[in-house]
């Protein structure tokens, strides 16, 4: 195997195998909250929406690039090639939609409280399902290029072809790829500056807030408003990890568009940093995420409490009945 080869590889495996394990774990762990506790957090229904849409990047990309590293060819045919690139592009923007939706819900979370930020507060928090809906019926109504365009690799390629392993993506004309592209590139734009803007202010609050306790004894308010400004914490990590890999991806498109055609290298790289933040961010996710390593302790222990008092019908009851929120994000 090439050295290039053998490099890409083992970049596309350490992605799948941080990736998929990584994402399982978030969406089978708040199914398991949702069952033991009734009951699931706003922001961590939105981390379940982040964690499929990730997974399915994963399998949409990250995969179909290992396999075709390691020697594996003409794996797909024009349809399949077809539903992966779709697959891969409405789930890539859903990622960016959805972790932006994330920093805004947060940002109004921790607004100070009046009237306007409490009415959005309630709203955003009983339509994260509808929201999260439109947004998919957004980004899939964007998309329809890979459906028209795209087929199996074959020998014909014009120079206004994306190649992406299995399959190619050729957008005929000059203005077609170039409209494709700023749509793209117009669609994140919007979103990672309702990120930044959300984010921007998150930090204000967070500074004006650590100014305000210096001094001042805890209380149980304070200790309620120290887990949010945790929790924001991690959203503003969460935001400057996607916007940096943003800024990469998006500076190597502009690049691309003043080469007459685009090498499999440059394609293969773009895409490695497009399917990085999906790969990655659930180490992000777990380890600020109190719900994700922590309530499993308190949750059996009552259930073992109930075992040993009540038996296996006591135990029975207990599921049967809403458990008490543990710990808050």
């Amino acid at each position: 195997m090439e050295a290039r080869l053998l490099v890409k590889a083992l970049a596309f495996i350490l992605l799948m195998v941080i990736g998929i394990p990584g994402n399982v774990f978030i969406l089978l762990k708040f199914i398991y909250i949702k069952i033991i506790e009734k009951k699931l957090l706003p922001a961590n229904v939105i981390l379940m929406a982040l964690a499929l849409s990730n997974l399915l990047v994963v399998f949409s990309r990250v995969i179909p690039q290992a396999l075709h590293a390691i020697g594996i060819k003409d794996l797909l045919d024009d349809t399949e090639c077809k539903l992966l690139i779709y697959t891969f592009r409405v789930s890539r923007a859903m990622c960016i939609c959805v972790t932006s939706f994330l920093s805004c819900h947060q940002c109004v979370l921790v607004a100070p409280i009046n009237r306007y930020w409490t009415y959005l507060k309630e709203k955003l928090s009983k339509n994260v399902t509808v929201i999260m809906m439109l947004l998919l019926a957004l980004n899939m109504s964007l998309y329809p290029t890979p459906l028209l365009y795209g087929r199996a690799k074959s020998n014909y390629t014009s120079q206004y072809s994306l190649n992406l392993v299995y399959c190619d993506v050729d957008y005929v004309t000059y203005v077609s790829f170039l409209l494709n592209g700023l749509l793209s590139v117009i669609r994140e734009i919007i979103f990672v500056g309702l990120m930044t803007l959300s984010s921007s202010y998150m930090v204000a609050i967070l500074y004006q807030h650590g100014k305000k306790v210096k001094g001042i004894r805890s209380s149980a308010r304070s200790q309620t408003k120290s887990a949010e400004h945790r929790a924001t914490r991690a959203v503003i990590l969460l935001v400057v990890f996607y916007v940096l890999l943003y800024g990469m991806d998006n500076s190597m498109w502009i690049y691309t568009l003043s080469l007459s055609a685009v090498s499999p290298e440059i394609s293969d790289t773009r895409i490695f940093l497009a399917a990085s933040y999906s790969a990655l961010s659930p180490i992000v996710i777990i380890a600020t995420n109190p719900k994700l390593h922590k309530g499993n302790q308190n949750v059996w222990r009552k259930k073992m409490i109930v075992i040993q008092k009540g038996g296996i019908m006591g135990f029975i009851n207990s599921i049967s009945q809403p458990s008490v929120d543990l710990t808050a994000i």
